[in-house]
């Protein structure tokens, strides 16, 4: 079962959200294993990008024959976003996305992100300049407006739908609140009302009762997964098999959950080189201890090691769950 109108097959319809810092190549592969209808890679600046900056080129790099990630770009000049969404065309994005929903104060600060919800006109340009530029689709990530005075996600939906873009996935909250309060996925229908094209719900999607019931109150498409899937890299693939019947993923524990982190740490070595990996790697594995109910000890001794082989020794243990006390 999937819904229809998708400018991709994203079967089931569970996306992986963009997050800045965390949906990495070594990440999504990890939950590709497992199963998402589509990934989206972490935020890429544009003019980084165009710059061919080679961290930024980094963040936007595919796995060899992988068509499923699409490719998030942010930015403020319709030059340079046509120009980056050029070159993840060709280093084989099927799909485009644009942010304008992030709301890290350094990124709004430079007039991306969600603060293009503050000025339509301009975000209009910058999304007619990225559709003319590819040939793939291209769609739209944004909240519910800027504050509670200025909820134009719809109106901001529709002209987006107009200059070409065929999917939006709206995260809940406006910008003034950040991640605090609860997602609103109630207002995300007022956006699935307005335009033809897929809404993707986002936003407190942890787990399959939280994606039926958003669904249930949206009337959206699909859904997308964020910070819940930190270490839980199959949470998607567990939403889309409760919702949509999809195979249903078998989640590792014990040895086997050891083994899953011990190779997506080694990934993260290898990508980002020894010392870089060992940094990116710490809110990984404290993740997962976390999620497993490890020791919270050995966490922190995890949290502290420059040594792989300690690192690969001490998983084991850290990853079991601790007993309660009677």
């Amino acid at each position: 079962m999937r819904a229809d109108g998708f400018p991709l097959p994203i079967d089931p319809p569970v996306l992986l959200a963009p997050m800045s810092g965390i949906t990495d190549l070594p990440f999504r592969q990890m939950v590709a294993r497992f199963g998402a209808g589509l990934l989206v890679s972490e935020m890429i600046a544009s003019g980084e990008m165009v710059t061919r900056r080679a961290s930024t080129r980094a963040r936007a790099r595919l796995a060899a024959g992988d068509t499923a990630t699409s490719v998030q770009l942010a930015g403020r000049e319709a030059g340079a976003m046509a120009e980056a969404a050029r070159i993840a065309e060709g280093e084989g994005a099927p799909m485009i996305d644009i942010n304008m929903g992030c709301p890290a104060k350094k990124v709004v600060g430079g007039l991306s992100g969600s603060a293009l919800m503050r000025d339509l006109d301009h975000a209009l340009g910058l999304i007619e300049a990225v559709v003319r530029a590819v040939r793939v689709p291209v769609s739209l990530k944004m909240r519910l407006g800027w504050d509670s005075d200025s909820l134009n996600a719809s109106l901001l939906a529709r002209r987006a739908v107009t200059a070409g873009v065929r999917m939006i996935t709206v995260h809940g909250r406006t910008r003034a609140q950040f991640y605090t309060g609860r997602a609103d996925w109630r207002a995300i229908g007022r956006v699935v009302d307005a335009v033809p094209v897929p809404v993707i719900a986002n936003g407190d999607i942890t787990g399959p009762d939280a994606a039926r019931a958003a669904l249930a109150a949206s009337g959206a498409a699909g859904v997308m997964v964020g910070r819940a899937a930190q270490g839980r890299p199959w949470l998607p693939a567990q939403i889309g098999a409760a919702l949509y019947a999809a195979p249903t993923p078998r989640v590792p524990k014990g040895a086997a959950l050891a083994d899953l982190v011990a190779d997506h740490y080694d990934a993260m070595l290898g990508f980002y080189g020894r010392d870089l990996g060992l940094r990116v790697a710490r809110k990984h594995l404290g993740w997962y201890v976390d999620a497993a109910g490890g020791d919270p000890a050995l966490r922190a001794r995890l949290m502290r090691t420059t040594d792989p082989r300690e690192t690969l020794a001490l998983l084991p243990d850290a990853l079991a769950p601790q007993e309660c006390a009677a």
